[in-house]
């Protein structure tokens, strides 16, 4: 276990939960994640023109599962479905630093169709100072913002963003979370679509209502008390695996960025989301994927499995990844490290080790 450090005394925190464009090649997942019982926390679902470049000569090799594309999607596959009924876009671009930038950036031009998601307003619930700095949204607010949005149960939506899928793999588990099994991540993003000479509009649409409604959770969550548990017991013979999704240097304690004290969870293994891409920004193959975790998962189940990242939108990456590679189930702790370090008894490591 890396280096083990104690937080400086902060007032105390009462807490009141407990429980290259034209060879992206995504691959369906092959199932839902599995809702999880017992200490597994589940939030109440019914509480308050052309192509052009590289990609024109593509053959698609992506093919939806029987009900839709249910992980990722490559740009030519969607250029085929912009005019089909029943296709959503959410356009989620984003900047942690500059927080209106995605909002300017769909201004500027967007996929034709495309409603704009905006993270921590769409895609993100109210923070008590103890919950992390995207807390989940409340599901009938979600629902609700979905319903305006004009989409309904049984349509297929597509999520997209300019940071190579970070912030569009959060809207795909929270519409999984919902129930919602029709959702896939434009692989390669905006940054592919412009680059295969795909239509572009500035035009912002006006859909009716929606009749979206929220169903059995497809996705598990675990709790910060959870993951506490699971903390305390690690190494190679722990039954049970915590991933950090972080970059390296954050993960290590070198260079917090964000949050105010840098390190890991007590046991957590680190693997950054961005090597769940290739050098072309997309997604590597689902047979690629499925060799890495396997490799991290060392014989656990994927429901053995909690994932993390500073405030529960990367690790929805590390998750998506498991979903392309087969290996649905593992569960989101959504809190993550933001919610971790807002109670200053809670123990921290260092370095590179867990």
């Amino acid at each position: 276990m890396g280096q083990m450090t104690h937080q400086k005394p902060r007032p105390s925190l009462i807490l009141t939960v407990r429980r290259n464009p034209g060879r992206c090649e995504p691959q369906p997942g092959t199932g839902p994640g599995a809702i999880r019982q017992g200490p597994r926390v589940h939030f109440p679902l019914d509480s308050p023109g052309a192509l052009h470049g590289p990609a024109a000569i593509m053959k698609s090799r992506v093919k939806p599962v029987e009900s839709g594309w249910d992980a990722l999607i490559d740009v030519a596959a969607l250029r085929g479905l912009l005019d089909t009924p029943g296709v959503r876009i959410l356009d989620c671009r984003h900047d942690i630093a500059r927080p209106d930038l995605g909002q300017e950036q769909y201004g500027q031009g967007h996929i034709p169709g495309a409603v704009f998601a905006r993270l921590d307003r769409d895609l993100s619930g109210a923070k008590t100072g103890r919950n992390g700095r995207h807390p989940l949204p409340e599901p009938s607010a979600l629902a609700a913002r979905l319903r305006a949005w004009g989409i309904g149960s049984t349509d297929q939506i597509v999520a997209y963003d300019a940071s190579e899928g970070s912030y569009a793999a959060r809207a795909w588990w929270l519409l999984r979370w919902l129930g919602h099994s029709k959702v896939a991540v434009l692989d390669g993003g905006w940054t592919a679509w412009v680059a295969a000479g795909c239509p572009v509009s500035e035009q912002v649409p006006t859909p009716q209502p929606g009749d979206f409604t929220v169903r059995s959770s497809l996705q598990a969550v675990d709790s910060v008390d959870v993951v506490a548990a699971r903390s305390a017991t690690t190494g190679a013979e722990a039954p049970t695996l915590l991933i950090d999704a972080r970059a390296p240097d954050r993960y290590e304690g070198r260079n917090e960025t964000v949050d105010p004290v840098a390190g890991h969870i007590p046991g957590a293994i680190n693997r950054y989301w961005k090597q769940n891409l290739g050098e072309d920004g997309c997604f590597k193959s689902a047979a690629q994927l499925r060799s890495e975790y396997q490799a991290i998962l060392a014989g656990r189940a994927p429901d053995q499995v909690t994932v993390q990242c500073g405030s529960g939108v990367t690790a929805c990456h590390d998750l998506l990844a498991l979903h392309v590679a087969g290996l649905a189930g593992a569960a989101l702790f959504p809190g993550s490290w933001s919610q971790w370090v807002a109670d200053p008894s809670r123990p921290v490591a260092l370095g590179a080790t867990p």
